[in-house]
Parts: structure tokens; sequence; C-alpha cells
């Protein structure tokens, strides 16, 4: 095993709980959660606020609310001002109440007995607390699905309406709710309902280019120089936007990637090394997959693995794989078939999931057909279909 990591720079900037300083495409709705709580620096304890952030996974839902918490805890201690940004992840709290207030006054009281109270009456202990402390919280409950699911409308209640029946005391509690889709709040009755739907900030999914933008931030933070290609860069962007626009599963990916380069002792993360990596998260192909071809597929996908293990590119022309088909045929003795019925193995290949086709411009040559590998592991599907061509020719 080597010393030290000829890839890495930190990947520590990779891990899930990492939250980068810049949040490349959510300026806007950062912007926009600064301009919702800007009362708690210019009017601390005069009211509360309340905000829903949704979105689909990966989306940045969780990082954008942890961003604006340390942003906006570090300009209420430059004016003095007792501001706690708490997140509670409410899936690791089992989706209770009680659990999740016990975590928070735990913040101010770390050896507070975990028996002997209920959840309202941690509640208003919390409350009591923050009063006696001149503190204030913004209180982040990140999978809010899972509190609604378990303790309904009557905690929700709770947290939204406590702090009403002390009109003369300091509003001291507001909440940010992070959920994916906003159906899970008609589980709850109407009252409830009308307290946290006023200021709701969707984050639509992110574009290819998009996430292109992220993962060249994160590679920054992460890599030496020079060592992840736009190709790997691009590939793995394509991966996640083929799951929904998911950063989160692009950033795990394009680790997994620099771990595959570093065990190699390569010099750069090259798309290969994306490959094995989204392989071994989601392994699509099976060996009967495979023999379930027939034996020119195998030859054309053969030759589409030799070319994708030897080259760094992520797309082959239709030209370049009919070419590196012929020499396959050329090696295993059997006359190449047509262009017209190439064509139509690429298809169900494409139908297949084996791999994916699509149309560019050429220039001067006109529409291109180029495909890619982006699931599969070139060297391992070379490795399968030479065991399976050799095993039919023998």
């Amino acid at each position: 095993m080597p010393l030290h990591h000829r890839i890495f720079r930190d990947e520590t900037k990779l891990d899930i709980n990492f939250i980068p300083y810049r949040l490349p495409h959510r300026s806007r709705e950062l912007n926009l959660l600064m301009e919702f709580f800007s009362f708690a620096l210019q009017f601390p304890g005069k009211m509360s606020q309340r905000i829903m952030i949704t979105g689909n996974v990966g989306s940045g839902k969780t990082a954008l609310s942890q961003r604006f918490g340390a942003d906006i805890t570090r300009e209420a201690n430059k004016r003095g001002i007792n501001l706690c940004y708490i997140h509670v992840n409410c899936r690791e709290y089992r989706g209770s109440l009680f659990l999740i207030l016990h975590h928070v006054i735990s913040v101010f009281h770390p050896n507070f007995p975990k028996r002997g109270y209920s959840a309202e009456e941690l509640l208003r202990m919390l409350l009591k607390t923050l009063d006696d402390k001149s503190a204030f919280v913004i209180l982040t409950l990140d999978e809010f699905e899972s509190l609604v699911d378990r303790e309904g409308s009557e905690a929700v209640y709770k947290l939204t309406r406590l702090q009403e029946i002390r009109q003369s005391k300091p509003q001291t509690l507001s909440l940010i709710c992070i959920l994916r889709n906003l159906k899970v709040i008609e589980q709850l009755d109407a009252s409830t309902r009308s307290t946290l739907q006023s200021n709701i900030i969707n984050l639509e999914n992110y574009s290819k280019q998009q996430l292109i933008d992220i993962l060249n931030d994160r590679v920054s933070l992460a890599f030496k120089p020079s060592t992840v290609s736009e190709d790997t860069i691009g590939l793995i962007a394509e991966l996640s936007f083929s799951e929904g626009g998911n950063a989160r599963f692009g950033i795990e990916l394009l680790w997994r990637a620099g771990k595959y380069a570093d065990a190699e002792d390569l010099n750069i993360v090259a798309p290969e090394c994306a490959r094995k990596a989204v392989s071994s998260i989601y392994p699509i192909m099976r060996k009967s997959d495979l023999s379930l071809l027939s034996v020119h597929e195998k030859l054309f996908l053969l030759a589409l693995a030799r070319f994708f293990e030897k080259s760094q590119k992520v797309y082959v022309s239709f030209t370049e794989a009919e070419q590196a088909y012929a020499v396959a045929c050329e090696e295993f003795i059997v006359q190449p078939h047509s262009h017209t019925q190439l064509w139509k193995y690429l298809q169900n290949l494409s139908n297949l999931n084996i791999v994916k086709t699509e149309s560019s411009t050429g220039g001067s040559r006109g529409r291109v057909t180029l495909i890619s590998l982006l699931r599969i592991s070139a060297h391992e599907l070379k490795k399968e279909l030479s065991a399976l061509l050799e095993k039919e020719e023998a």
C-alpha cells in the first residue's frame, strides 16, 4: 500500500458531512434564507420564523441549511447576539419529538437526564433555558418526514404554537423543516399546516452542467492539480444526472473513483476509475445477461470494452466502434456483419442499458452517434466477454 496519496490532496473535502464555503448554484436560495432570518440579527427576540426547504435527494438541502447556519451564527457572534444553530436529522432520532428535544436541550445542558420528562415538558424547559441564557435557536429538522410519520400533527403543533402563548417573552425558537416532498404535510391537520407553509424554498434538480460545476469545485478542494480529467468529471456528472441530478451521489462517485486511481497507483483519475466506482455501487450487469447475447453482439461489446479500457475517452463514435468490431471479428476469425445489422445490435445493447447512445453534431460530418459505457467497468466487461467468446470458440 502506498505511503502517500498520488491523487488526493484532502479527501475529507468529499465527505458527506463536509460543508463547502461556496455552494455553486445555490447562492440565490442561501441569500433568501438570510433574508428570511434577517430579523434574528436586526431585532433578536422580536419574532420567530418557520421555513420549509424541499427538494429531491442530492439537491443540496442539507448543505444549504448548514452553510446558512454557519454563516448566520458567525454574523450573530460579530454582533454580540447569542444565536445557536442546531441541525437534527429526525430519522436518526427515530422521528421521536422527545429524543429530538432531548438532543437540543443537551446542547445547553450536556448531562441532562434522559428520563422523567415528557416532550412538552422538555420543550418548556428548552424555552426557559433560552430565556435564562438570553439565547436564540434556529432548529433545523432534517428528514422532517420521520417526525410527521411517527407523531403526526400533535408534535408539530407543539413546536410551532407553544411560543404563541408566551407573548410577553422573547421569541427564541425558529424552525427550518427539510423534506423531499410537500405531500407529507397533507398528513397534518389544517391548523398545523397553516403554521408551516408560509415560507417555502424548493430546490430544483441540478442540471448536468450544474453538476459539472459542483464536481469541479470539489476537485479543486480534494485532489492534487491536474489529476482529474474533464472527461471523468463529465462522466460522473452524467451518472449523477441520470440519478435525478443527485450531487451527493456524484461526490461519492468522485471519491470512489479517486480511491480506485490511488489503489492502482495511477497519476490521474481516468474515466475507467469512474466506471469501476459506479459498478461497485450498482452492479447492473450479470454474467447471465451477457451469455444471452449473440456472438456478434458480444464481439461488438468486446470491441467497445477494449476501446474504453485503452482510451481515456468517455465516448466513441459509431464509426470508430465499427472499426474496432472489425478487428475483433478478425481475431476470432468470423465475417463481420453489415453496418445495418451492427446498428441493430447497438440499439439492443442500448435497450438493455449496457451502453448509452446519443447524437452529436459532428461539424462537417453532420450528426454523429456517440456510444458510452456508463455503469460498467470496461476492464471487467472485456474479461467476461473474452471468456465467453473463447468458450464458444472451443
